[in-house]
């Protein structure tokens, strides 16, 4: 065998692993919910102080409701009469949208976990897991075919 069959036997021997992609699950999902509602508020509405005054030739009066006070008097013939508006906070109901969004994120994750083994390993079972089982046996079969070939020189190898 030449030495360029052996070094390509070689080579094929240690290109023969599987490639395993690293799987990992990151499935994130967005669920989006949208409410719209209509609200009823109360909001309240604040009357502003109005103050008039008339004076007529009649006769004497008073008027009042929760919004204003009238008062009417006659002196020498002549009627007063004032209106004043009460401070007062009326409530009026008001309708309003209102439009909720809630969203909700979805994850699932792998998670790695590294756990302590008791015993180490020796220092063939490492480089066994680095380098790899089928590349230390091609090396080992370069050595011997070099022993064999370039050492012993056995006399039925040459002719």
């Amino acid at each position: 065998m030449k030495p360029s069959a052996t070094l390509a036997f070689t080579l094929l021997l240690t290109a023969c692993g599987v490639a395993r992609p690293v799987l990992e699950s990151d499935n994130t999902k967005v669920e989006v919910k949208t409410v719209v509602r209509t609200v009823t508020d109360t909001t309240y509405i604040e009357l502003p102080v109005i103050v008039e005054k008339v004076t007529t030739l009649d006769t004497a009066s008073v008027l009042e409701n929760k919004y204003a006070k009238s008062e009417a008097s006659v002196s020498d013939g002549v009627l007063h009469h004032s209106l004043q508006t009460k401070p007062v906070r009326e409530p009026v109901k008001v309708e309003r949208v209102e439009v909720v969004r809630d969203s909700l994120v979805y994850r699932d994750r792998v998670q790695t976990i590294t756990v302590e083994v008791e015993k180490k390993l020796t220092w063939w079972q490492s480089l066994k897991l680095k380098v790899g089982g089928m590349a230390l046996l091609a090396i080992a079969l370069l050595v011997a075919y070099f022993l064999i070939t370039h050492i012993l020189k056995p006399k039925f190898l040459t002719l």
